[in-house]
């Protein structure tokens, strides 16, 4: 009876073998490939979570761009060759201006260049809104674009000629330059953008530290 249940039994030794094997390859392979499981287990956890924000972006940028539109238009057509308005005393006041330069009235020989500058400026912006996770930087940029494309539109269809048309700005504190909407927003923008850089906030959400 033992011989004949040795007999019977032999030809289940090999499979037992086999199984084994196959799972001390498996147990090996497990091994070999741990390392790069957990890095890619790592990279996902950096990667940027939540949606992206271009339609943050993009409205902030379109409110932007069309209040700097409105008060311009009406600056243009109530204030224009008048008065200046005074809305604090002698401390703030509205006073059409047409400016050729840059934020602020600065460097009025320069109005070409200033004028490709910002346009490079919303190119950047709009290909960076691919990447954009960030709230706080969609509000930054959104500030950045619409401010630049208000005074893009001065530059382009305004007097004296495209790409050279001179800016409206209205808005006129004490012991200071005009400016107008757009100006404000840009500052406003560029203000936000150097905090989230101190901060170590990235567009795409993640955070770095130095």
């Amino acid at each position: 009876m033992a011989e004949a249940e040795r007999i019977i039994g032999t030809p289940d030794t090999p499979d037992a073998d086999r199984d084994g094997q196959e799972r001390a390859d498996a147990q090996a392979a497990e091994a070999a490939t741990g390392g790069s499981g957990a890095e890619e287990t790592a990279a996902s956890a950096q990667r940027p979570r939540g949606k992206r924000r271009v339609f943050v972006l993009f409205a902030v940028a379109a409110l932007a761009y069309a209040l700097d539109l409105i008060s311009k238009m009406i600056v243009v057509a109530e204030l224009e060759h008048h008065e200046p308005i005074e809305i604090i005393g002698d401390w703030l006041r509205f006073e059409a201006i047409r400016n050729a330069g840059a934020a602020f009235g600065f460097g009025e020989a320069f109005t070409v260049i200033f004028t490709m500058i910002a346009a490079t400026v919303i190119v950047v912006i709009v290909r960076l809104a691919r990447k954009l996770y960030s709230l706080p930087w969609a509000i930054a940029l959104g500030l950045l674009l619409g401010g630049a494309l208000g005074n893009l539109t001065d530059r382009i269809f305004r007097s004296p000629g495209v790409f050279k048309g001179a800016v409206v700005d209205f808005i006129a504190p004490k012991h200071f330059a005009v400016f107008n909407l757009a100006d404000s927003a840009i500052v406003c923008g560029g203000i936000l953008i150097v905090l989230l850089s101190f901060r170590g906030l990235d567009p795409d959400g993640t955070v770095h530290k130095d």
